[in-house]
């Protein structure tokens, strides 16, 4: 009889335990998805504002690359096909119930549904991207690190060189070197570009990975510095752990939270700001995409390419945020 209500009480509190971890797990999703929304809805109405009071007239844009002469007739008749010759709460509410339903509408200059030329494009920006990423981390970790464990010594002080030479030299400016030597010296790639093959995504990977790792070098050495520096490290010496363990086995785990951030970051930046080396190589990515969108005033494109961006930042964040209470427990208690 005993036993019975002791099992029954562990039953109790253990469904308590999981009711309670549902909750907690319910509130953190519904938080972030009122988050997404705010900023979503804030970034979207703060674009739109901008885009309404930008000088210019995409109807003239249109019918002037179409060879027409934009008469005041031809004006208001393309005005009024795409929608702006309305006040602006109507063309914002109209487009944010067209993005609700999802259409992000037609291109101005395309003449194509603005949800297609993202797909396009989205696809080759992810994969420079991740490229880029991946030949970041290969290049600045196991470099910050060496710094960082030869303090003060020549290793260090090589590594701190190179990085200011990287952080000084412009991307635009090591792309066309790149192109230089390899597209038109040695022919190794095509100096054209405008295809989304492995073979033409190498360069500009390359080119990105190398402006990113010069910062990152730096911000990654004075991660394991400060770790070194702590006293578990000082202890772990004392006791005569070796070196290579004591870093591997301590350090590395506990200054992967500040790894993990940078690399949250350089993600975000990578989708939505390699516009520059995107023109340099011709690659058919997103960067590419959105400046000429600018230049021709397509403002359906424009909105969609702001809101993606901005929504895969916001998700991005979220991921690493969820990650540091997996990578440090005491994250999630503290949470």
């Amino acid at each position: 009889m005993v036993k019975n209500k002791k099992e029954k009480f562990v039953k109790e509190e253990s469904d308590k335990y999981h009711y309670f971890g549902v909750m907690v797990q319910n509130k953190k999703i519904i938080r972030y998805a009122i988050q997404i929304l705010i900023v979503l809805f804030g970034v979207s109405f703060l674009t739109f504002c901008l885009i309404y009071i930008a000088p210019g007239d995409p109807a003239q844009v249109m019918l002037t690359e179409c060879g027409l002469i934009p008469t005041p007739e031809l004006l208001a008749h393309t005005r009024a096909e795409l929608g702006i010759d309305k006040p602006f709460y109507i063309q914002y509410w109209k487009w944010l119930f067209g993005v609700l339903q999802g259409n992000f509408g037609k291109s101005y200059s395309l003449r194509i549904p603005v949800i297609q030329k993202i797909g396009q494009a989205f696809i080759p920006t992810c994969c420079l991207s991740f490229l880029s990423l991946f030949l970041m981390c290969v290049i600045s970790i196991p470099a910050g690190i060496l710094a960082a464990v030869k303090e003060n010594k020549w290793q260090d002080y090589l590594i701190r060189m190179i990085t200011f030479m990287g952080m000084s030299i412009p991307s635009f400016w090591l792309g066309l070197i790149f192109l230089s030597i390899f597209g038109v010296q040695l022919g190794l790639v095509s100096v054209s570009g405008g295809q989304a093959d492995f073979r033409s995504v190498i360069l500009p990977a390359f080119t990105l990975a190398i402006a990113m790792s010069a910062k990152y070098i730096r911000q990654i050495r004075h991660v394991f510095l400060e770790e070194l520096g702590k006293s578990y490290v000082t202890g772990a010496r004392m006791r005569g752990i070796r070196e290579r363990d004591i870093l591997w086995k301590h350090v590395l785990p506990n200054a992967m939270l500040p790894i993990i951030t940078l690399l949250g970051v350089s993600l975000g930046s990578l989708l939505g700001g390699t516009a520059i080396v995107e023109f340099v190589y011709n690659w058919p990515g997103m960067g590419r995409m959105a400046v000429k969108a600018i230049a021709a005033q397509d403002y359906p494109l424009i909105q969609a390419y702001v809101l993606i961006i901005a929504f895969l930042y916001l998700i991005i964040n979220i991921a690493v945020d969820i990650s540091y209470k997996y990578l440090d427990p005491r994250v999630g208690e503290v949470d």
